[in-house]
């Protein structure tokens, strides 16, 4: 097993004059928040007409933003990617359900390449990879584990997949370390202060942290306080859109006040502060997706494109927007270079730094050279076989190839234009990239298959918890 430090893998030679090199930033904090559902467009400072996102705005307005980072088309796909810098398939993770979300066993994960590093590492909120013991994230590098299960809370799926029997969004069951908790007030809430809490006691102990704070808002059915529903009511907003937009001003209220902790605490100019969602905006409660063609589920720019935001003060410039391509996978390898950090296996990850482009965000391509990225929606039905010849799409700096659709995205990023008939050696060459990767992900695909069988693992572990006889199945 080869285990190199990040510094020799950095794209890039050279960095900006006069300001120190990112690569020197010791161990900073990091948080990394994923909120769920969450399309580009869904917030103010990207252009929604009635959204009012202030904090998410100010802290756009501190980081620097991405305005072509790319995620896969669905939850558990991209979270597989953030953990591993592997692409989804390469990990197993092909679906939502049906086992496929795990990701397998004996890939290293970005937790424990910081654990090993010396950071103290928690995770909060929707993890949905895994739900079986040996698939939760206490086993895959965190230390302190705070989640409800499966996709969502509530949710409950034929095999392992599932979360705490007949659970809410307010006052929720979490799992914390193993031990089910009653909690009180809304989700959100209470996965932020709880990891504002944990937090304190690191901090306070003289460690650096790694706090993956994953909500499961604004994901659906689209609950929240009636007091944040106000203004979608007022604008005409359905009854869903009015809950989706609802959980996204609690997320920003709730921004707004990590960030205010951070500076209060005194290490707010010591902390990376990463902000993204996992997907395209979910159907049925975004009402506004700028233009973009597609949503969740989609391989078109709608279906993938997410907000991205890194905030460091004093070592990445705020307010400035880099518009190159960027994937979820390149998040390991970035921290792990600026971290000092060792990676495990190096030559299996899909994704590559971008310190180069944090330092200079218009870069030359000497330092970010293009390349082409696969995206594929999986999703095939239970025991089908992987379905090779649609639900996928291929990405470069100019390209987006749709099954056999062609857009030229920098002219056309709305995607009204078909040119696959002008550049027929574009998509030659875009579907023999695709095929040469597709032959290397069968193999990988280690989930296909499995048998959906007894009770979900969430379910087994609150009845035993609690004293309560285990019912028949089907009941």
């Amino acid at each position: 097993m080869v285990v190199v430090s990040m510094a020799a893998l950095v794209m890039g030679g050279s960095w900006c004059m006069g300001r120190e090199s990112l690569l020197g930033g010791g161990k900073p904090h990091i948080i990394l928040l994923v909120t769920d559902d969450q399309g580009y467009a869904d917030m103010s400072s990207h252009g929604h007409p009635v959204l009012k996102t202030p904090n998410l705005d100010k802290l756009r307005g501190e980081s620097l933003s991405f305005d072509a980072f790319h995620a896969s088309p669905t939850c558990a796909p991209t979270r597989a990617a953030l953990m591993s810098g592997r692409d989804p398939f390469y990990v197993g993770v092909t679906h939502t359900i049906f086992e496929r979300e795990r990701m397998a066993l004996g890939v290293p994960t970005m937790a424990e390449m910081l654990r090993d590093n010396g950071y103290s590492t928690g995770m909060f909120g929707k993890w949905h990879l895994g739900d079986g013991s040996e698939y939760r994230p206490d086993r895959r590098g965190f230390d302190e584990v705070f989640m409800h299960g499966a996709g969502g809370i509530g949710h409950s799926f034929p095999g392992s997949s599932g979360d705490a029997p007949w659970n809410k969004y307010f006052d929720p069951f979490v799992l914390h370390n193993n031990r089910f908790v009653k909690t009180k007030g809304f989700c959100t809430d209470v996965f932020f202060d709880r990891a504002i809490g944990w937090m304190k006691e690191v901090k306070d102990r003289g460690k650096p942290f790694f706090t993956y704070l994953a909500t499961n808002a604004p994901h659906g059915p689209f609950i929240c306080s009636s007091r944040y529903k106000v203004p979608f009511e007022k604008a005409g907003y359905s009854y869903k859109q009015q809950g989706f937009y609802g959980m996204i001003c609690n997320i920003d209220e709730r921004v707004g006040g990590l960030l205010a902790q951070l500076d209060e605490w005194g290490i707010g100019r010591d902390t990376i502060f990463i902000f993204m969602s996992d997907n395209g905006p979910n159907v049925a409660g975004n009402a506004w997706n700028g233009g973009m063609r597609g949503k969740k589920g989609s391989l078109d720019e709608g279906g993938t494109r997410v907000p991205f935001f890194i905030r460091w003060p004093g070592r990445i410039n705020g307010g400035e927007r880099c518009d190159r391509l960027v994937r979820h996978y390149d998040l390991l390898p970035t921290l792990a270079a600026i971290t000092g950090a060792a990676i495990k296996e190096e030559d299996k990850l899909a994704g590559r730094s971008f310190v180069g482009l944090l330092e200079d965000p218009t870069a030359s391509s000497e330092v970010w050279p293009d390349r082409l990225s696969v995206f594929h929606g999986g999703r095939w039905g239970y025991m089908r076989e992987p379905t090779r010849d649609k639900g996928f799409a291929l990405r470069s700096e100019r390209w987006r190839l749709v099954g056999d659709r062609l857009y030229d995205v920098r002219r056309d990023p709305l995607q009204k234009r078909d040119v696959a008939g002008d550049h027929p050696d574009v998509v030659r060459r875009m579907m023999d990239h695709y095929h040469a990767w597709w032959e290397r992900a069968l193999p990988l695909m280690v989930n296909e298959g499995e048998k959906l069988e007894g009770h979900n693992a969430f379910h087994l572990m609150f009845w035993k918890q609690y004293g309560m006889a285990v019912p028949a199945l089907g009941r």
